[in-house]
């Protein structure tokens, strides 16, 4: 700290300190945590996600899922920065996707969707939306599709993919009871929807206990030819 002495309008002397510059920053994005994950099967997909929405060791609410019905057989699954991926990215999203059904006569295949959400992602790619998103839905032939994103728009199908804050402790676990890495010889069975069902909320229970933006309950949405089902799971409060 340094003092400098002046003298003032009435000519008596005065200290003035003088601490060094102050910075005032602002960032216009914040992260408000939550986990997503999608799982595809032969004829199905799930897509399923927490409801806490905190920032930092703050909560905000405990029921605000991340899974959002697109279509009859897509659902998105978002985390990150909650301005972007739902009062901007999801209301946008949803109006696009509502003027490709009216145009169109009929609703958009989930390839046409991750390729559409790839190219409003490219867009914004030099003040990206803060946002994880995984789509999961049935494909043109009534298979299970999971297609994931990086902030900018970049992605590829997968058979399962996680994010969010808990995404480094869930996806070894996927890789290790769907993947089945570095597990050559052993003998698995395809996997069934109620095998990967019981599989997500048992990854989602163990990131709950060692991720603090993950929590309060399950949301599970499953996807199917008949349509979308959904079921929660509590899931620990602190």
């Amino acid at each position: 700290m340094f003092t400098t002495q002046v003298y003032g309008d009435n000519g008596k002397m005065k200290e003035y300190h003088y601490t060094g510059p102050v910075e005032h920053r602002f960032s216009p994005y914040s992260f408000n945590g939550g986990t997503v994950l999608a799982v595809a099967g032969e004829d199905f997909a799930i897509v399923a996600s927490d409801t806490r929405l905190s920032e930092g060791y703050s909560i905000h609410s405990r029921d605000s899922p991340k899974c959002y019905k697109l279509t009859n057989t897509t659902v998105i699954g978002c985390s990150g920065f909650h301005g972007d991926y739902y009062f901007t990215f999801i209301i946008f999203f949803s109006s696009k996707l509502l003027m490709y059904k009216h145009s169109n006569n009929k609703s958009m295949t989930s390839g046409a969707i991750a390729a559409m959400l790839s190219t409003i992602l490219y867009g914004r790619r030099f003040f990206p939306y803060y946002v994880y998103n995984i789509i999961g839905g049935l494909d043109e032939e009534g298979k299970g599709a999971v297609y994931s994103f990086d902030p900018v728009g970049s992605y590829q199908r997968d058979t399962y993919k996680a994010g969010g804050s808990a995404s480094a402790m869930l996806q070894p676990l996927l890789d290790n009871q769907i993947g089945f890495k570095n597990m050559e010889g052993v003998q698995h069975l395809p996997l069934n929807q109620e095998k990967a069902v019981q599989l997500v909320k048992d990854v989602f229970i163990s990131a709950a206990e060692r991720d603090v933006y993950t929590g309060d309950a399950l949301r599970i949405c499953i996807v199917t030819k008949e349509g979308i089902k959904e079921e929660t799971v509590p899931l620990r409060k602190d």
